[in-house]
């Protein structure tokens, strides 16, 4: 195949500003490759009572990753097409109507990927998850409600793709409901049963991304309503997954590692 058959984008001709985004689903899907090969390999570093953790975290990966793929292939695709067109308007109009096609694959992987990371971290508790079923449940239930009422509410787009703005943020109200149950349950379940002494600490970092970095997701919602440059969420969206996936593998990583002497046993 020629290079000039092959559509490169360049600021040069889509802009800077989409050019960080393309950049940023390219590095986003490539970090979660190199955490689930890091995960998997590593496995038999953990102790053995976090193993299944650590495959969970790279299931996350896996699936992240493969949702990165598919967004930038289909933003690649709308760059090739932003290219031809020097409207700045109809340039703008471009991008806000790929930016809910994008974010379907966002719900796709959020729909699997945030009720694993839950299940991550009850994991840290000092208590045996049967035990605690009918809070998870709840927590699951939660979680699942808030990224399928939040998709529903993402869909809430005229024929010409512009947000009703009405009913996203109505749908938007209704998702937060399950937004709030997620960190009120893991404070419940760690103020009843805490954590080990060597995993409180972890625990309570993982669970302060609940509160912190999970709230971008809902200001990026907001944004998307009323009519914010789209790329800054993109760009937003994809810091935001980094922190909140691979962050939290590296933490439990760090915590859970089994720590080996290298001291010689004399004869």
């Amino acid at each position: 195949m020629e290079l000039s058959e092959t559509f490169i984008p360049t600021a040069g001709t889509v802009g800077l500003l989409p050019m960080l985004v393309y950049y940023s689903l390219i590095v986003t899907s490539l970090v979660f490759l190199a955490q689930a090969a890091f995960t998997f390999t590593t496995r038999p570093l953990a102790e053995p009572e976090h193993q299944v953790s650590h495959i969970i975290s790279g299931v996350i990966a896996i699936v992240a990753g493969y949702a990165y793929f598919q967004m930038q292939g289909f933003y690649h695709d709308m760059l090739a097409e932003l290219a031809t067109v020097a409207d700045p308007t109809d340039r703008q109009t471009l991008m806000r109507e790929s930016y809910p096609a994008i974010s379907q694959y966002r719900y796709m992987d959020w729909a699997i990927t945030t009720p694993l990371l839950l299940l991550t971290m009850v994991r840290l508790l000092n208590v045996p998850l049967r035990d605690v079923a009918r809070p998870i449940i709840l927590m699951l239930v939660a979680d699942l409600f808030m990224i399928v009422t939040g998709y529903i509410g993402e869909q809430q787009l005229t024929f010409d793709q512009e947000a009703i703005v009405g009913p996203k943020l109505i749908w938007g109200a209704v998702s937060t409901v399950g937004y709030v149950l997620v960190p009120w349950t893991l404070y419940k379940l760690y103020r009843q049963y805490g954590a080990s002494p060597k995993l409180d600490r972890t625990f309570q970092l993982v669970a302060l991304t609940t509160v912190t970095f999970w709230g971008i997701y809902p200001i990026g919602y907001i944004l998307s309503a009323v009519g914010v440059d789209t790329n800054i969420i993109h760009i937003a969206l994809c810091f935001g997954d980094v922190v909140n996936k691979t962050g939290v593998a590296a933490l439990l990583f760090l915590s859970t590692h089994q720590q080996k002497s290298a001291q010689l046993t004399p004869d």
